[in-house]
């Protein structure tokens, strides 16, 4: 199949209906719990782990199966036709739930939503590569991670003034939004023609038993390989990744919680402040791509790792001398946090779009799907570590540690990196992109 740019625009609506349910949700679903339900920030904290719990229990075996998988259709595109509507219909159930004060009835709600995204998760991240040379894949990646930042954009900036008018909006739009978003990849990115056959009739449990087999199992070797080499570049960027992941997904967590219980503003508010990391990230996402293939993936990393840690000690001087006074956008306090996050975004955009690239460097063409699994198992266990171990900070000292919490985690990950010493990439003036085994 001959490489389009358009096409990689079309497939990154996929990820843009997914960025806009994930920040919706960690946005106000810790709201709800605490407001309506009365359950700690630890407690909180540890709901909030049901996607990533879903995700590192079932990505590897998903994304396997959908490898096995071959229908009319292709094998990536059956797993977004059932997932996403089923997704859709459960988030915007949410508010629904919410409205019966109904614990039990709001836990099943989020819980057949998380479970029903994973199904289809992993299967529109194994689409990118199927369809992208390898030499194009940090390309890819940006143009993917921007549209993952203009739904996230969407939903922290639009979701606000949704969310003011009924809380329920925001959920039913973003329902409506994903939804469509992906039946554009449906419709118009064809899958290659050798997957869009009709495949060797089995027995779904004997499928699902090989195919269960073969990933956890794929899973676990690939594992003993980062323990078990001489060499820790590896085992280095997957603890990084691990590491600023807890960092990030503590903050974006309980960041819209720290608006409102420690800065005494609208949680809306406070989603639109953190809302520019995304708009930022959504900006910056592809020149981060080219700015890692020119001066190299890990000083971009470490650059970018800088510059989050700077603004978010910037961020915590200013919410522990001064709070807003009132929740308007036009508040000054409000303005320097939100100025503060713009610069954050770049930083994470620099961090996050060279990563995935840089894990995949490190090995053959032949175990690509098996690093890519490392890399997802690396910061999906962080966000299944990070609510509620951040949370339990918050109970028992309050929420001034949120943003020293991240800050640590943060610099701790920027530590790690400096051990790593493969999966580079260069471009030397006058040279075309060469490979570079080692970093100085």
């Amino acid at each position: 199949m001959e490489f389009k740019y358009s096409r990689i625009f079309l497939l990154g609506f996929g990820f843009f209906g997914i960025s806009i349910i994930w920040a919706l949700y960690n946005a106000y679903v810790p709201i709800f719990l605490q407001d309506t339900f009365h359950l700690s920030r630890t407690v909180t904290g540890f709901v909030m782990t049901i996607d990533n719990l879903f995700a590192v229990l079932l990505l590897p075996f998903l994304g396997a199966l959908s490898d096995m998988t071959r229908t009319r259709l292709g094998r990536r595109k059956p797993y977004i036709l059932l997932g996403a509507p089923s997704a859709a219909i459960m988030f915007a159930l949410i508010p629904v739930a919410r409205a019966h004060e109904s614990l039990a009835l709001f836990m099943g709600t989020i819980v057949f939503m998380n479970f029903f995204m994973a199904l289809f998760r992993s299967p529109v991240i194994a689409f990118m590569p199927d369809i992208t040379p390898s030499e194009k894949r940090s390309q890819a990646n940006g143009i993917i991670n921007f549209m993952g930042g203009l739904g996230a954009l969407l939903a922290y900036f639009g979701g606000k003034f949704l969310y003011d008018m009924n809380y329920a909006y925001p959920f039913y739009v973003g329902a409506a939004l994903m939804l469509l978003a992906n039946l554009l990849v449906v419709l118009l990115v064809p899958e290659p023609e050798e997957y869009r056959v009709p495949g060797e009739k089995m027995k779904i449990g004997k499928l699902l038993s090989e195919t269960s087999r073969k990933s956890f199992g794929e899973l676990g070797e690939n594992l003993r390989e980062v323990f078990a080499s001489h060499e820790k570049s590896l085992l280095a960027i997957l603890l990084a990744i691990f590491l600023w992941f807890v960092a990030f997904n503590s903050l974006e967590t309980f960041f819209t919680s720290y608006a409102k219980y420690h800065l005494g503003i609208e949680e809306s508010t406070g989603a639109f402040m953190i809302g520019m990391f995304s708009l930022s990230f959504m900006i910056f996402a592809i020149p981060a791509g080219f700015l890692g293939a020119r001066i190299g993936r890990r000083k971009t990393i470490t650059l970018g790792l800088a510059v989050v840690v700077a603004i978010l000690v910037a961020a915590y001087y200013i919410g522990e001398s001064q709070h807003p006074a009132s929740s308007s956008l036009n508040d000054p306090v409000v303005m320097t946090f939100m100025g503060l996050f713009f610069i954050g975004g770049i930083g994470w955009a620099m961090v996050n779009v060279n990563s995935l690239p840089m894990v995949v460097d490190m090995t053959t063409e032949e175990k690509l799907g098996g690093y890519t699994g490392l890399y997802y198992f690396s910061s999906q266990a962080a966000n299944l570590v990070a609510p509620p171990l951040a949370g339990a900070f918050l109970d028992v000292i309050g929420y001034t540690t949120l943003l020293p919490f991240s800050i640590t985690f943060f610099l701790l990950s920027a530590i790690a990196m400096q051990f790593v010493r493969r999966g580079d990439i260069v471009a030397r003036k006058g040279e075309a992109l060469d490979y570079v085994p080692d970093v100085d």
